[in-house]
């Protein structure tokens, strides 16, 4: 009986993880159109009238244009990167193209981890070959320290997580990257990107009323590049309700 009351508790934690994944309390709101490995991420955050867009992976574009409408998608103020890996980056060039195109008006300002160079990559391609016709103003944000800032009323805390990638010699280095903590009304959403098991994120997710963790590792043993299912889920239970994303398919 016991045995049966732990699953029916976790069951009721982890919210159904069939893509997309929505979640909202009152005017707080967040829809995970896809989080799969290798291939693409992408969020929306919503925030009373306000529109953030985090980790634009391939296809964010079609997603934003069918959940929110051409105008909503013109007053995006902000864009959340947590690490430069292309399944979380590829749709930067085509949604900055589509604001230019579109003759976006509001400053765009796209947080991300310092030493994030596919950002000032993309960004610095972008604007050498439209810099004639980019009609609203791009802001990069580079973000050094773990400092809260404020952004359309949202409360914003970054911290550092440990995620880790491959070299040619099969050596690995780490990823510079970054979760995020969203604050609104007295509501808090954390995300925790890309990471292995971390203290950070362990701290951070704590009673939050979202978590939204990855489980990207999968066999069952920790490294330092994803977390195991087993890792997520023990994290997840600290929160209020939590999602399990970037699951191997």
């Amino acid at each position: 009986m016991q045995r049966s009351k732990e699953m029916q508790t976790k069951q009721r934690k982890m919210i159904n993880q069939e893509y997309p994944l929505h979640w909202q309390k009152k005017n707080f709101s967040i829809k995970i159109f896809c989080s799969i490995p290798n291939i693409a991420t992408g969020i929306l955050l919503k925030a009373g009238g306000a529109h953030f867009v985090i980790d634009p992976g391939d296809g964010i574009l079609r997603d934003l244009n069918k959940e929110i409408g051409v105008k909503n998608l013109l007053n995006i103020s902000d864009v959340f990167v947590t690490h430069g890996h292309h399944d979380h980056i590829g749709g930067v060039w085509s949604l900055l193209t589509y604001l230019r195109v579109m003759q976006k008006k509001t400053p765009l300002t796209i947080h991300y981890p310092d030493g994030c160079v596919e950002i000032v990559s993309i960004y610095n391609a972008f604007e050498k070959v439209y810099s004639r016709s980019i009609s609203y103003k791009i802001k990069l944000k580079s973000i050094k320290k773990k400092d809260r800032f404020i952004t359309n009323k949202v409360t914003v805390k970054p911290f550092p997580v440990i995620h880790k990638e491959y070299l040619s010699s099969n050596k690995t280095r780490q990823v510079p990257a970054l979760g995020y903590n969203f604050i609104f009304n007295g509501m808090k959403i954390c995300y925790g990107g890309d990471t292995a098991y971390c203290e950070e994120l362990v701290s951070h997710a704590k009673n939050a009323d979202l978590a939204i963790l990855e489980a990207g590792h999968d066999e069952d043993t920790p490294d330092e590049m994803h977390m195991t299912m087993k890792e997520a889920v023990s994290i997840g239970k600290s929160a209020k309700k939590y999602f399990l994303v970037h699951v191997p398919e």
